[in-house]
């Protein structure tokens, strides 16, 4: 086990510890949060979830897509539509009729956020940034920003989109990447 998911552990327990606490206190689990002070719901449902799910349908967006660095959405021959992610069927023609197009990798930052308060699966990464990029065809694509400074973002500036390997999971994914003028 990761030094860090251990210590993520002991801070449950310890957060567990609080709760029980409070509870006895003053009747509700309520802890505050650690960086901003702000109230939250100690819920001591733990929940482990391990899934899988069919992407056959889907399979060249992973396999001839990111696996070759490439960024594709399907489009609906019928209407026109393009969906990204893939999807099988356009749920506005009601048809299964998709071909896949390669979606291009530049555009505009419309809006993102800092997510200081993780998820546990991904308690074992440092503070990150998710963001909404408007690609050059009109496509929205939602993903991590490789940004560790926040203060350089802004909205409406130029990014790429990068298919990178996430670690330490060692799966393909994809980033916005801020364009500088240097990177440009």
């Amino acid at each position: 086990m990761s030094n860090q998911r251990e210590q993520a552990d002991m801070f449950l327990r310890q957060m567990e510890g609080f709760a029980n606490e409070m509870k006895k206190a003053v009747g509700t689990p309520i802890i505050p949060e650690p960086k901003s002070g702000s109230q939250l719901w100690y819920d001591q449902r733990e929940i482990k979830l391990k899934f899988l799910i069919s992407v056959e349908k889907i399979k060249k967006f992973f396999h001839e897509g990111l696996a070759e660095g490439k960024l594709l959405a399907t489009r609906c021959k019928k209407c026109g539509r393009k969906y990204f992610p893939p999807q099988v069927d356009c749920p506005y023609c009601k048809t299964s009729e998709m071909e896949w197009v390669e979606l291009p990798r530049r555009g505009h930052l419309m809006t993102y956020t800092i997510i200081y308060v993780k998820p546990y699966s991904f308690g074992h990464y440092p503070d990150y940034t998710v963001g909404i990029a408007k690609l050059e065809d009109g496509t929205q694509v939602t993903a991590w920003v490789r940004e560790t400074d926040p203060k350089k973002l802004k909205v409406g500036m130029p990014v790429r989109v990068e298919i990178v390997k996430r670690e330490p999971e060692g799966y393909f994914t994809y980033e916005l990447v801020p364009e500088t003028e240097e990177s440009q």
